[in-house]
């Protein structure tokens, strides 16, 4: 993930204090002290798969834009 290349490049190469990266990402300075210490780690988010209440309208919205 990019997000966390960045994380690790501006601590470092760029030698930029964890509250200093806290600060500009807005993430805690525990989950960049975790992130800095798991070496390769990639958050992993569930994202559960919810129906749309458009669903059932889909069809007959695209339909209109496709005029």
């Amino acid at each position: 993930m990019a997000f966390l290349s960045v994380i690790r490049r501006w601590a470092l190469r760029d030698k930029i204090s964890i509250r200093e990266i806290a600060r500009r990402t807005g993430l805690s300075r525990n989950t960049i002290r975790k992130y800095l210490r798991a070496g390769d780690v990639t958050p992993q988010f569930s994202i559960p798969d919810r129906p749309s209440k458009l669903d059932p309208f889909a069809e007959k919205l695209s339909g209109w834009l496709l005029r």
